[in-house]
C-alpha cells in the first residue's frame, strides 16, 4: 500500500485510534499526546457503533480525514470478533486516506489507561492487565510504571497461586475485563484491583512513541494478535460470517464518509 510521507518525529501528529478487543467500542482522536475527542460505549455491540463514532471524533473535531496522520489500532489479544472489526476497519481507513497504520497490544493500551487514572503511582507497582479469555483464562503480562514490558504475554489459567512469586515481595495492581473474577481467587495482601476496562485513549501515548520512531505496520499483511487459536463452534461460525458482512459494509460506509 502506498502511504503519503508521514510527519514522524512531529509533537503535533495526529492519530486516530481504535480499540474494539474488549467489551469497550471505544475510538479516539489525538494530537501529539492531547486528547481531541473520545467517544466509546460499553456492551459488544462494535460493529454498530465503530464507524458512527469514527466519524464523530472527526467531524466534531473540525477536521478531515485527510488531516489525519496515522490511524493506531488495538491489535489484541482480545475478543476475536472484536478484533477482526476493529482491524478491518483501521486497515479501511489507511487504504482510503492513504495512512500508515499503526498496532498496539491491547494489553500496552490497558496499562497505558491505567497508568493515567492512578497517577501518581509508586514507581515499585507493577501492572498486570487482564482480559479476559473466557472460564478461569485470561490474556495477560506484567509491565512497569513506564510501560516496559516484564514478561511474554500469554494466555493463563487463574489459580490462588497466580502470579505468587512476585506478590511474595511487590504491590501488583490487576485491571481490565479479567480482574473481577481473578479478585474472587488472588487474595495475596499485595494484590490491588482496579476497575478499568479497555478505552482507546490508552493507545494515544504509545501510538505518538511508534509513530515518531517509524514504527508502521504493512496494511496490506497485517493480522490481529490472537494469541489463541480460534475454535469453530457454530454460533462462533455464524457471528464470524456476521463479522465479515459487517465489516465490509462499515468499509463501504466509510469510503462514502472519506470521499
Amino acid at each position: 500500500m502506498k502511504t503519503e510521507k508521514s510527519k514522524a518525529g512531529s509533537p503535533d501528529c495526529i492519530i486516530l485510534g481504535i480499540e474494539t478487543g474488549g467489551d469497550n467500542c471505544s475510538v479516539v482522536l489525538s494530537k501529539g499526546c492531547e486528547i481531541i475527542a473520545l467517544k466509546e460505549k460499553a456492551g459488544r455491540e462494535h460493529s454498530k457503533y465503530l464507524s458512527v463514532f469514527i466519524d464523530d471524533v472527526v467531524r466534531d473535531s473540525g477536521l478531515s480525514y485527510s488531516d489525519i496522520d496515522a490511524v493506531a489500532v488495538g491489535k489484541g489479544p482480545g475478543s476475536y470478533t472484536g478484533l477482526r472489526i476493529g482491524v478491518g476497519t483501521a486497515k479501511g481507513i489507511c487504504y482510503g486516506v492513504g495512512k500508515p497504520l499503526i498496532a498496539i497490544n491491547s494489553l500496552l493500551s490497558l496499562v497505558s489507561t491505567c497508568r493515567n487514572v492512578l497517577s501518581p503511582a509508586s514507581s515499585s507497582l507493577v501492572y498486570c492487565p487482564l482480559i479476559d479469555a473466557r472460564r478461569l483464562e485470561v490474556y495477560t503480562a506484567l509491565f512497569d510504571m513506564s510501560l516496559h514490558q516484564l514478561s511474554d504475554t500469554e494466555a493463563m489459567i487463574i489459580s490462588e497461586n497466580s502470579f505468587a512469586e512476585i506478590l511474595s515481595t511487590q504491590k501488583v495492581c490487576f485491571f481490565g475485563s479479567g480482574a473481577k473474577k481473578c479478585k474472587e481467587i488472588i487474595k495475596s495482601p499485595n494484590a490491588i484491583f482496579a476497575d478499568i476496562e479497555n478505552s482507546a485513549s490508552g493507545l494515544v501515548y504509545p501510538a505518538v512513541e511508534a509513530f515518531n520512531n517509524s514504527q508502521f505496520e504493512d496494511a496490506a499483511y497485517f493480522e490481529p494478535f490472537y494469541l489463541k487459536d480460534f475454535v469453530v463452534t457454530e454460533k462462533k461460525k455464524s457471528s464470524v460470517n456476521d463479522s465479515k458482512k459487517s465489516v465490509s459494509l462499515r468499509l463501504c460506509n466509510l469510503k462514502k464518509m472519506i470521499n
